[in-house]
């Protein structure tokens, strides 16, 4: 890996999957050696929770697997999407069609699902909102698999 790159995830308010994301990637990461050759990070398309921690769910899943829980909530900005080596992973279809609007020709914005082949993985590859479902349990495996897969994508030179 020749220059740093940065990985922001993205859901709609940035306290239960787009963290969850953030910090299982950073310890996926860690784990390779490539914590200052990769940058992650997250963010939400909306503001309701700017500043907040992430949601209980997602800091007692996270604690289950022994994994740290940083960060606090933020927005993605415009800025964001023209940072150049970025790559930006949605959650789900509808927060991709928001980050679309902000960029609609970002060389590296996906969908987290789009990088894993768990047998878990819904028909739409979207990581389902927690907040609502209270599966947090599912969404740890979902994201995890994405994560592995995008990694793997990001070591390979994609």
């Amino acid at each position: 890996m020749n220059e740093t790159q940065t990985v922001i995830f993205v859901c709609l308010g940035n306290i239960c999957r787009s963290p969850m994301a953030e910090n299982v990637m950073r310890q996926l990461v860690a784990a390779e050696g490539l914590s200052e050759s990769i940058k992650i990070d997250s963010a939400g398309t909306a503001g309701y929770h700017i500043g907040d921690p992430p949601h209980a769910g997602t800091r007692a899943i996270l604690a289950e697997y022994s994994l740290p829980c940083i960060g606090r909530s933020r927005q993605i900005s415009t800025a964001d999407m023209h940072q150049p080596n970025t790559w930006i992973i949605a959650l789900d279809e509808s927060n991709k069609n928001d980050l679309l609007r902000l960029n609609h020709s970002h060389p590296k914005l996906f969908k987290l699902l789009e990088f894993s082949d768990s047998p878990l993985n819904p028909s739409s590859l979207d990581v389902p909102d927690p907040y609502y479902t209270g599966d947090f349990e599912t969404v740890y495996q979902l994201v995890t698999a994405g994560c592995a897969g995008l990694l793997n994508q990001m070591i390979n030179g994609q």
